[in-house]
């Protein structure tokens, strides 16, 4: 490649990492459906307002590379914890399995962040919620986890877990949005993070663990 095409290429990347972070962060604070491209753009310093349709497409696209963009370096997280308690019959080390892929990649973020922020706002629009889930779900160390987890569960029929899953993801992002929005400017984000960690997998270790009533009961 030659230094032109190179520079231009580096060109490239960093106007695309200058569009996804100013994104994250306006869709974070004024949601995915206030924002519009052209403001990204504006905000992102482009002088062409259609910046986000050349390099990225859309809305849509826009928003699925910042779950990708997200979802690589929390699934090497869940790797490495799934390493370490891959052997496990506790409970609790597979609740952390789930937990702290979030709140450890969080922690990298450094502070300010929005990603909680985004990825609860996310969970409350059934279109982008699937589209999310369908990236998130494509990593196969968590469907590892998941599946080590419902293995822990004898107690529970397979549509109570599968319940109490929606519930623990629900909570994770919501709990750490509001975390992530109460954090003190200045204040070190790593501590915060480990203590939300903590907090959400006794609260997870209870929920899982709990007993539940019969289906026939229950509906």
């Amino acid at each position: 490649m030659s230094n032109a095409r190179r520079a231009r290429a580096e060109q490239v990347e960093t106007t695309r990492a200058r569009i996804l972070d100013t994104a994250e962060r306006l869709f974070a604070e004024h949601g995915v459906f206030t924002v519009s491209n052209r403001q990204v753009s504006e905000a992102a310093g482009q002088g062409n307002n259609a910046a986000v349709g050349y390099h990225f497409g859309g809305k849509k696209e826009l928003v699925r590379a910042i779950v990708r963009r997200h979802a690589t370096p929390t699934e090497a997280v869940r790797e490495r914890l799934l390493a370490e308690h891959g052997d496990s019959d506790r409970l609790r080390d597979w609740v952390t399995c789930v937990v702290r892929p979030i709140t450890d990649h969080l922690a990298t973020l450094g502070n300010p962040s929005w990603y909680a922020r985004f990825a609860a706002q996310l969970m409350t629009e059934p279109n982008l919620r699937q589209m999310a889930a369908a990236e998130v779900g494509a990593a196969p160390t968590l469907h590892a986890v998941l599946d080590g987890l419902h293995e822990r569960l004898p107690h529970l029929p397979p549509e109570v877990w599968q319940e109490r899953d929606d519930m623990a993801h629900t909570l994770i992002m919501h709990f750490c949005a509001r975390r992530e929005r109460a954090m003190p400017p200045g204040v070190d984000s790593r501590s915060v993070w480990a203590a939300t960690a903590t907090s959400l997998i006794d609260a997870l270790e209870g929920l899982y663990g709990a007993p539940c009533q019969s289906i026939e009961d229950r509906f």
